[in-house]
C-alpha cells in the first residue's frame, strides 16, 4: 500500500476450516473508509446478511485498528471489535484501550477478520508473520486474568498482548465482553459472547514492526503540540487526577446521575461512591494506554474490611453508576469487588448493573418475588455479588438475567417492559435524556442502541459555550448548550455523529475528542493529509 500509517495487510481467519490467509489491505478501502470502524463496518456489510444468527458460525467478527494506531499521537492506543450483536440483533461495536491495538499494528496487520466456528476451543497466536491457531481446552473455564497469565507462560514471553473472554463469553451471556491487559474492556453489545460462540478463547499478539508516516517531522511536531494541549487542558488534568469517576460529582450536580433504575438523577449518597472518596481511600496507581499523555486509568486496592485484598483496574464512572447509584449501593469496597469480578468473568458492567436494577424494581413492584430474584433488592450488594457469578455461569435465575433486560421483560411479562431501561436492546448507560434533549435524540437514532460514545453531544451536557460558539456560531451558542432547549439539537447531533465516525476510524480516544474537547475534525484532517 502506498499510503503510510497502515500495515498494508490483514488476517482472514476461518475457524471452521482452520485456514489463515494474509490479505493485502485494498487502497480503495483506506481512501473511502479511513480505517478502524470504517474498515470493520464495510467488511461486515459485505459478509453478514440480515438473517445471520449472531451466535452462529455465519456471523463475522472484526478486530481493527486505524492509521494513527501505534504512532506517537497521544490518544491513539485503542482498537475496535465489530460484529452482529447477540444482545441487540443489530450492529455490535465495542472499543478498548491499553496496548493490544498498537501491538496488532506492530505485528503488521490492520484487521483480523474472524469467520466460522472451531470444533474445539482455540486461541489465535500472532507473532509477526507467524500466525497459528492453538488448542485452548486447558484455558476454557478460566478467568481472563488466568488465561492471560497461562498464555504468556505457554509462549514464554510476558510481552504478548492478550485479548480474551472469561466464563461469561464461554457461556454466551449476551452482554459478555472482551478483556485485554487484565482490565481494559471492549465492553458493550456482547462481543465476548460472539467469541465464545466461535470457541475462540483469546488472541495473543507480539509484534516488532514500526509504523511509517508520510511526513515524520511534521507529524512529530503535531504530536508534541497534541501532548501540550492535553497537559495544559484543565479538565484533562482533572481526568488524569481522578479518572472518569470524577463524573459522579459532575452528573450529580446537574441531576443526571442515574439512580434507582433511572427513576431519578440524584443519589443522596453520591459522595460515598464519588471520585474523591475513591482517590483518598483506595487509589494505588495510575496507568496510561499506549503513548497517551492523559493517563486516566486508575488502580484501586481495598486494604481492610469485608472485601480486603480486592485490587482492580477501575471502576470507571459507568461502573460506579451501574453497580452503585442505579442499584442504591453506597458501599465502595463492594462495588470494587463486583468490578473485579466483571473484569475476571468478562462482563459488561453497564448491562449487568442495568439488569440488577431492573430486577430490583420488579421486586419492588411485586412482579417478581424476592426469592425468584435471588434476593436482589435495593442496596443489597451481597445478593449482587452472588448474582454476578450466577450470571457469568448462567446458574438459576442468572440464566435469565444473562439475556439482558429486553429479553427478560419479554419472558417475564406482567408489565415488566415498562421498567426495562434499554434502547434497541442495549441497556442505557450513565446518561439521562430528561436533563438534555440531545441525549434522548442520540439514543433514538443511534445504530447501536443506547450509545454514549458514538453520538453523545458534550457541548450541551457540559455547557462548553466557547466550543459551541466556535463550531456553530456565537448567535446559536446559548441555545446549543441549553440542555432543555430543542433548538439546533438535530444539527448538533449530526455534526457530532459525523465527527465521531471519523474519530473511531482513525482511531482516537473519546477522552480527547468528545470530552474533554481537545481535538476536532480540523485536527483529523491535518493528521490524515
Amino acid at each position: 500500500m502506498r499510503y503510510k500509517g497502515y500495515a498494508g495487510r490483514y488476517l482472514d481467519v476461518d475457524l471452521t476450516s482452520e485456514k489463515i490467509k494474509v490479505v493485502e489491505t485494498p487502497e480503495a478501502l483506506a481512501e473511502q473508509f479511513i480505517g478502524g470502524l470504517g474498515f470493520a463496518v464495510r467488511t461486515l456489510w459485505e459478509a453478514v446478511g440480515p438473517g445471520v444468527d449472531p451466535l452462529g458460525p455465519e456471523n463475522v467478527m472484526v478486530f481493527s485498528v486505524g492509521p494513527l494506531t501505534g504512532t506517537l499521537f497521544p490518544a491513539a492506543g485503542r482498537y475496535q471489535i465489530n460484529s452482529k450483536s447477540p444482545l441487540t440483533g443489530i450492529w455490535g461495536h465495542a472499543n478498548s484501550g491499553g496496548a493490544f491495538g498498537p501491538e496488532l499494528k506492530f505485528a503488521g496487520y490492520d484487521m483480523i477478520v474472524i469467520r466460522g466456528r472451531s470444533e474445539k476451543p482455540v486461541y489465535l497466536m500472532i507473532d509477526d508473520d507467524r500466525v497459528e491457531l492453538r488448542p485452548a481446552d486447558h484455558l476454557w473455564g478460566k478467568t481472563t486474568h488466568e488465561t492471560t497469565d497461562m498464555i504468556r507462560e505457554e509462549l514464554g514471553d510476558d510481552t504478548f498482548k492478550v485479548a480474551t473472554i472469561g466464563p461469561a463469553g464461554e457461556n454466551l451471556v449476551r452482554f459478555a465482553c472482551v478483556i485485554n491487559d487484565y482490565g481494559d474492556a471492549a465492553g458493550r453489545t456482547g462481543m465476548g459472547a460472539v467469541m465464545g460462540s466461535k470457541r475462540l478463547k483469546a488472541i495473543a499478539i507480539r509484534g516488532f514492526n514500526s509504523v511509517r508516516v508520510a511526513k515524520p517531522d511534521e507529524f512529530y511536531e503535531f504530536c508534541l503540540e497534541g501532548r501540550d494541549r492535553v497537559v495544559s487542558h484543565e479538565q484533562a488534568m482533572e481526568l488524569r487526577r481522578y479518572g472518569t469517576p470524577m463524573l459522579v460529582e459532575v452528573k450529580q450536580s446537574i441531576g443526571e446521575l442515574p439512580t434507582k433504575n433511572h427513576w431519578t438523577g440524584v443519589f443522596d449518597a453520591y459522595e460515598k461512591i464519588g471520585s474523591h472518596t475513591l482517590k483518598e481511600r483506595y487509589w494505588v496507581a495510575t496507568k496510561a494506554c499506549f503513548a497517551c499523555s492523559l493517563a486516566c486509568k486508575k488502580r484501586f486496592y481495598v486494604r481492610s474490611g469485608e472485601f480486603a485484598g480486592t485490587y482492580t483496574g477501575g471502576p470507571e464512572y459507568e461502573g460506579l453508576y451501574a453497580l452503585g447509584s442505579n442499584c442504591l449501593v453506597d458501599n465502595l469496597p463492594a462495588i470494587l469487588r463486583m468490578n473485579l469480578m466483571c473484569n475476571r468473568y468478562g462482563l459488561d458492567v453497564i448491562s449487568l448493573g442495568a439488569v440488577f436494577a431492573f430486577v430490583m424494581e420488579l421486586v419492588e413492584k411485586g412482579i417478581l418475588s424476592r426469592e425468584e430474584a435471588m434476593g436482589l433488592t435495593w442496596g443489597n450488594y451481597h445478593a449482587m455479588i452472588e448474582a454476578v457469578e450466577a450470571v457469568a455461569f448462567r446458574r438459576g435465575f442468572g440464566d435469565l438475567m444473562a439475556e439482558g433486560v429486553r429479553e427478560m421483560a419479554r419472558r417475564i411479562g406482567k408489565g415488566a417492559e415498562r421498567y426495562a431501561m434499554h434502547v434497541k436492546g442495549l441497556e442505557i448507560s450513565g446518561q439521562d435524556g430528561r436533563t438534555h434533549r440531545s441525549v434522548g435524540l442520540t439514543h433514538a437514532i443511534s445504530v447501536r442502541g443506547a450509545d454514549h460514545l458514538r453520538s453523545l453531544v458534550t457541548v450541551d451536557q457540559l455547557a462548553y459555550r466557547d466550543v459551541a460558539a466556535q463550531r456553530f456560531g456565537g448567535d446559536k451558542a446559548d441555545r446549543v448548550v441549553d440542555g432543555y432547549s430543542e433548538d439546533y439539537k438535530g444539527l448538533v447531533v449530526k455534526v457530532h455523529e459525523e465527527a465521531y465516525a471519523v474519530r473511531d476510524s482513525l482511531i482516537v480516544c473519546w477522552y480527547s475528542v468528545g470530552w474533554p474537547p481537545i481535538f476536532w475534525v480540523e485536527d483529523f484532517a491535518k493528521l490524515l493529509y
